[in-house]
């Protein structure tokens, strides 16, 4: 293990920042350092950094404004806990446009192409260019590599990419897209040689999405021209009735600002909560006898069930379930309601190992195997920057 070919990778969410150093190991990637700044733009936030044992070098309650304010503190941070300057860079990027469908370098070229990709997704170029510029400025000179989470999806055919629309729209590039992609990479390449025929990857998170894989290749999946679509999320509708917009534009008197704050900030779990995203405290509430808890847990896993059966549709059959994200890894709850609408599809639970969080959690008896994997998206990101460094 050496120091000197290290390469840092850098994930930002909505509200969150992720990121590692990695170094590399008998050929392999190994964390050196990684932490997260979470509740970013909240008044209170939290700062983590560990080490490659997991171990925390550093925690801290501490308020982020932005993402630029994290990624200089997670600098600070890793530069006093003796991290080497990086071989190369690597971003997340959620969406390069039309024009961006291959994880690449971060050329001129390539920022104005992402700059020109603004209205793809207005909620998340945006930030990802400024802290694109703010990486570049702080590491000048080191090479830097743009990941897009629309990459994995680029083998959708037509008949689940295109969308019903006229010719003339739909040669602007509205399409489907797809999101999610280094998590599902990182689930692929974790099966390895296993990857089955016929597979189901849920990724449920405060984003969540779904995604059928032939072989490991993306066949379909939920979310569609932006992160808004698929199944409810944390706080976003999910698909919607187009009328139901068209209904808020004339009738309530919403602008564009307005209507995107509803359907990506105000609906999902916390609008049907009337007040909460958090997984956790669903749970708890719809085990209390909360109503309004309990329709949303019932909402979102009947979405994630109906889907889960349409891919078993469009696969011709399913021989594996995974599940993934931060709800899917860690709420039994969530993955025994899902499977439990799964029962004609021969998916059954052995509610021993599912509360337990085991990595198989089928029964002996289940048609196929449901297991539940966790999610390496920075591990994806230095492996694609080292390749991408490498030529």
């Amino acid at each position: 293990m050496s120091d000197a070919d290290a390469v840092l990778v850098i994930n930002s969410g909505s509200s969150s920042l992720k990121f590692g150093l990695f170094v590399e190991q008998a050929g392999q990637d190994t964390v050196r350092l990684k932490g997260s700044a979470t509740h970013i733009g909240a008044e209170q936030g939290r700062f983590v950094l560990e080490d490659g044992e997991g171990r925390q070098v550093r925690a801290e309650d501490v308020r982020h404004p932005t993402q630029e304010d994290a990624f200089h503190a997670a600098v600070r941070h890793l530069e006093a806990a003796g991290a080497p300057r990086p071989l190369a860079i690597g971003h997340r990027v959620v969406h390069g446009g039309p024009r961006l469908r291959e994880h690449q370098a971060l050329t001129p070229e390539v920022l104005e192409a992402l700059e020109d990709a603004t209205h793809f997704a207005p909620l998340h170029i945006p930030p990802a260019l400024t802290l694109i510029r703010a990486a570049q400025a702080r590491y000048p000179g080191v090479p830097h590599f743009a990941c897009f989470d629309t990459a994995f999806h680029a083998t959708l055919p037509p008949a689940a990419s295109t969308l019903p629309l006229p010719r003339a729209v739909r040669a602007q590039g509205v399409q489907r897209y797809g999101f999610h992609g280094l998590s599902y990479e990182s689930i692929v390449a974790r099966l390895g040689p296993a990857v089955p025929a016929r597979a189901v990857v849920a990724h449920l998170g405060s984003g969540a999405s779904l995604v059928a894989l032939d072989h490991g290749r993306s066949v379909d999946t939920s979310m569609g021209f932006t992160p808004t679509g698929g199944i409810p999320m944390g706080t976003r509708t999910g698909d919607l009735d187009p009328g139901v917009l068209l209904y808020l534009l004339r009738t309530c008197g919403l602008d564009a600002g307005a209507l995107e704050a509803v359907v990506n900030h105000e609906a999902g779990l916390k609008g049907l909560s009337e007040g909460t995203s958090d997984m956790r405290a669903l749970t708890r509430d719809a085990e209390a006898g909360d109503a309004a808890a309990a329709l949303a847990l019932d909402v979102f896993t009947r979405s994630i069930a109906k889907t889960v059966g349409a891919y078993a549709a469009v696969l011709g059959g399913l021989d594996l379930l995974v599940f993934t994200g931060g709800i899917g890894e860690n709420s039994a709850g969530v993955r025994q309601r899902v499977c439990a609408t799964l029962g004609h599809l021969g998916i059954t639970l052995d509610a021993g190992r599912n509360e337990a969080g085991a990595e198989v959690i089928s029964a002996q008896a289940s048609a196929c195997p449901v297991r539940v994997l966790r999610s390496d998206e920075e591990g994806q990101l230095a492996r694609h920057t080292r390749r991408l460094l490498r030529g």
